[in-house]
């Protein structure tokens, strides 16, 4: 029998999938990693003994061998994809990454919109084009994954378009932006397939971006992300593979994240240990990772959100990062019931780098 499990974050992200997707892949290396959501502006990292990578262009399996599967609900920028893989094959990692051919396509203009937009600087993004690009696929310029290898011609003509669309009319300057982008196009073996690819594998591991509170139905308007970061994706796709037996991975970490701005209850500055490679930090366009006290109502909410759009056989909750404060997750305040709860410590622990059952 097919089998799926999706991992979802529980807040505003950075919440520990990552890990979380290395796990379950660890128990199941004859799966596929699936991304349903978001794109290159995903940092989920996974660390293998000493060897550790940041996941964005490829799904959270790829350091431990295992292929990746982008769907048609996220962007793709083909010279953050050629990079990351020249690094990941650098590692042993697995480069093998499938595309849905209605995965939409960033482009360089893209991420210039996402970088000089006052209004998204205000509103919040990871400056990677991701928002620009799912904005501007509701206009006539649409660029998809099955457009990167049609002729040459059309795809350049579709470049073109975008640009203009953006305010770029000089011919060199255009030229000049698209060279690297099309160098990385053409340096990368593109294996755009549909969803019947997926019959091939038995266990499907769906791995979500961000959290549910940025979803974009479902978080505080304008701080939200421009895709559906619960489970609907995921679980569309199984009822399109006529899946049944469907396990849900439910992340938050033993306190609360959000990188970027908008509206976060409980923040306040906490005393954190064993967090000194955090990969969410600092950067121009969101500044600092906030922090603050776990929200026991925000999970709940989440849960009780999520539930409205799947319906599985067996629900786990994962908790992450238990040496990194001293203060014990309430497990009592949550009140949606699990078959199991996983904890796991810091990935970048000395001590502890396997996740463990530490409560039923």
């Amino acid at each position: 029998m097919k089998k799926a499990q999706i991992v979802i974050g529980l807040g505003f992200g950075d919440e520990g999938k990552g890990i979380t997707t290395d796990f379950l892949a660890s128990q199941n290396p004859d799966a596929i990693v699936i991304r349903f959501s978001g794109g290159q502006q995903a940092a989920h990292t996974v660390m293998i003994e000493n060897e550790k990578h940041v996941h964005s262009s490829f799904a959270s399996g790829a350091l431990r061998g295992l292929p990746s599967y982008f769907t048609e609900h996220c962007t793709i920028h083909p010279t953050f994809l050629f990079n990351e893989q020249e690094e990941l094959n650098s590692k042993q990692g697995n480069i093998e990454l499938h595309i849905h051919p209605l995965a939409k396509v960033t482009t360089p203009f893209d991420v210039w919109q996402n970088r000089n937009n006052a209004r998204n600087l205000e509103h919040g993004t990871c400056g990677k084009g991701v928002g620009a690009t799912m904005k501007r696929n509701e206009s006539p310029y649409k660029l998809f994954a099955i457009d990167l290898i049609a002729p040459r011609e059309m795809l350049m003509e579709k470049l073109k378009g975008i640009a203009y669309y953006y305010g770029f009319v000089e011919e060199k300057e255009i030229h000049d932006i698209l060279l690297p982008f099309l160098d990385a196009i053409d340096g990368i073996d593109w294996k755009i397939n549909d969803y019947t690819w997926l019959n091939s594998f038995n266990h499907l591991i769906f791995e979500g971006s961000q959290g549910i509170l940025l979803d974009m139905d479902h978080g505080v308007f304008p701080n939200v992300t421009f895709a559906n970061t619960t489970s609907k994706n995921a679980y569309e796709i199984c009822k399109l593979l006529k899946i049944e037996n469907i396990e849900m991975y439910y992340v938050t970490r033993t306190y609360a994240t959000r990188h970027g701005s908008g509206w976060m209850s409980n923040e306040k500055e906490l005393h954190l240990r064993n967090n000194e490679e955090e990969t969410c930090t600092f950067n121009e366009y969101q500044k600092e990772l906030r922090v603050g006290e776990v929200d026991y109502n925000l999970l709940n909410y989440a849960l009780k959100l999520d539930a409205a759009y799947v319906l599985p056989t067996k629900r786990n909750l994962v908790v992450t990062c238990l040496d990194q404060m001293d203060e014990t997750f309430k497990i009592e305040e949550v009140k949606m019931k699990f078959d199991t709860i996983l904890g796991s410590y810091s990935p970048y622990s000395k001590d502890f780098k396997k996740i463990e059952i530490f409560a039923e």
